[in-house]
């Protein structure tokens, strides 16, 4: 194995950690914070580990008279897309349905590859291969019927499916976005700045979102489990996971990195067997694994 290949697998390995650990959070976390706001959870999911990270990166404040306008509005397109939009419009999306009915949300934060890859087409001039069209459509096929089997995806089980349907197409999109222009700063700036800035400048964005909204005075409304959780996701599933993601996208390609996020998904269903006792069919067993395959064979392909 060569260097520049060892390189992609490692970083391929590092998004696809990240992604699990996002998993993880979708099934054992995050729905534990039902009972607060949305933008709320998504304003303490940022600033909690922009807080913790301060004793450690607060040499990073030295980057902001050094970062031209043109690196802040992308810094600031990635916190928007990647941080706000993104995480909230999920967050809503499994909020309408009361994480009973993750089916049509999981598939439809799918699609994210679609976006990033023709994104990264466009802002990054990446060249895609009919090698990675292959392996790329064998892996959203098997997400596919790794989530519905043989059987129609379902949008009418309730009233709030549709707008829930809405809302992971816009996450679907928002996350697409923030992985190809992470990329694009990650070829200037060290992962660790990439993620300090992400989580202070989303922070910003969503404390503005709730004081116009009105929705800012919820603290009365956090319990001990909350505030536990929220520190369980600050040290693990968010920030932990930021820095494990650009960590990995830094040495791999956008469009390798989105299919790699797939095992957000596959690990989702794991864990939802392992802790919901929700069994997997034979046909989920198999695309699982054909879904696994794929992301190998991407993470392999070498960089022309």
């Amino acid at each position: 194995m060569t260097v520049p290949e060892k390189t992609k697998l490692i970083g391929a390995s590092a998004v696809c950690i990240a992604a699990v650990l996002w998993g993880f959070d979708g099934v054992v976390l995050t729905p534990r914070l039902y009972n607060l706001n949305t933008g709320f959870v998504v304003l303490l999911l940022h600033l909690i580990p922009f807080v913790l990270m301060q004793p450690v990166l607060f040499r990073e404040y030295a980057n902001l008279s050094r970062i031209p306008s043109g690196d802040w509005i992308t810094f600031g397109l990635v916190a928007f897309f990647g941080g706000a939009l993104g995480t909230l419009a999920i967050v809503k999306a499994l909020f309408l349905v009361n994480f009973q009915q993750l089916t049509v949300v999981v598939l439809l934060q799918k699609l994210q590859p679609v976006f990033a890859i023709i994104l990264a087409a466009i802002l990054l001039k990446e060249k895609i291969r009919s090698r990675f069209i292959l392996w790329a459509a064998v892996a959203i096929i098997a997400s596919y019927f790794l989530t519905f089997g043989f059987t129609l995806p379902n949008l009418q089980v309730g009233a709030n499916t549709t707008q829930a349907a809405v809302w992971a197409i816009i996450a679907a999109a928002s996350f697409g976005s923030a992985t190809v222009l992470g990329r694009k700063i990650l070829i200037t700036y060290d992962f660790t700045t990439a993620t300090f800035y992400r989580f202070g400048i989303t922070s910003i964005i969503m404390l503005v979102y709730l004081i116009f909204s009105g929705n800012l005075n919820h603290f009365g409304a956090i319990t001990p489990t909350n505030w536990l959780i929220f520190l369980i996701i600050a040290f693990t599933t968010g920030s932990g996971a930021i820095f494990l993601y650009y960590f990995g996208l830094k040495r791999i390609r956008a469009s390798i990195a989105t299919i790699c996020e797939l095992c957000f998904p596959a690990s989702a269903i794991i864990f939802d067997y392992l802790i919901n006792d929700s069994t997997l069919t034979a046909v989920q067993f198999a695309s699982a694994v054909v879904l696994l395959l794929a992301i190998i064979k991407i993470s392999q392909q070498k960089r022309k």
